[in-house]
């Protein structure tokens, strides 16, 4: 073999084997990453808050709904949540219980007084809106880090904080989302941005996590939250205030007929 092609292969196969390596590392770094924001946030037991949902429009016209919301944190599993709705009068009642899991699809119901019967959510239709905002009922699940495959991208300061900006690839099915692309604060490892892309792999939508609080000297939560779409022009603010931590909950307190006389 002629020595400058053999010289050539040589570095061609190098430069590959530094690529693959590159690339290893990438999704490596991705996933100890994910699993330090996991593990920050372990140990509340329970929680519960208030929030005000804002849903604004493509002319800027603003509705608002009141919202309580109660969580129990499950170890080896997803957390239970039960979202209840306070207002407006037509909507009152309405009370949405979530059963997250990693890959196993979420078991979700929708209780709706008007109707008087509670519907399940089918696993096909978790990319849909909920109750009308900009967040699907995917995004109400909470994280869990077997949910998604994770590569690191970078480092970036997004205003004057540092993060690590990492993208996470859905790995359960019916997805709305090819990926998301994910800023996550390297003191505190908790996500400050998130970009979520559609199946064409378009941006769809951008969520901002706003003032953090602190509680219990360890677990932070942001006190508002605004998920933008860039498609169709609208936007979902929510506003939350009054958490408190380990208030007792259990799982009968998320059984599925609590739906119906949550109050």
């Amino acid at each position: 073999m002629n020595y400058f092609i053999k010289l050539l292969l040589i570095m061609f196969v190098a430069s590959m084997s530094l690529t693959n390596a590159n690339a290893e590392t990438a999704e490596k770094k991705g996933l100890t990453i994910a699993k330090q924001v996991e593990k920050q946030d372990e140990g509340w037991q329970d929680t519960t808050a208030s929030m005000k949902m804002i849903l604004k429009n493509r002319q800027g016209e603003e509705s608002s709904r009141l919202i309580r919301l109660k969580v129990l944190e499950v170890k080896g599993d997803g957390d239970k949540s039960l979202t209840i709705f306070d207002s407006p009068k037509d909507i009152k009642g309405t009370a949405f219980l979530s059963f997250s899991h990693a890959i196993v699809p979420d078991d979700q119901w929708l209780y709706l007084p008007a109707l008087k019967r509670v519907k399940r959510i089918a696993s096909s239709n978790k990319s849909g809106p909920f109750m009308g905002s900009q967040f699907s009922y995917e995004d109400l699940a909470s994280f869990e880090v077997a949910k998604f495959k994770y590569k690191f991208l970078r480092d970036e300061k997004l205003g004057n904080i540092n993060t690590f900006v990492v993208e996470n690839y859905p790995q359960y099915k019916y997805s709305g989302y090819t990926r998301q692309v994910v800023w996550i604060d390297k003191q505190r490892y908790i996500p400050l941005k998130i970009e979520y892309y559609d199946r064409k792999n378009d941006l769809l939508k951008t969520l901002a996590f706003n003032d953090y609080k602190q509680y219990l000297n360890k677990y932070w939560r942001a006190s508002e939250q605004m998920m933008v779409n860039h498609q169709n022009g609208k936007s979902t603010q929510l506003i939350w205030s009054n958490y408190q931590f380990q208030t007792g909950l259990s799982k009968r307190d998320f059984e599925k007929n609590s739906l119906k006389r949550a109050r």
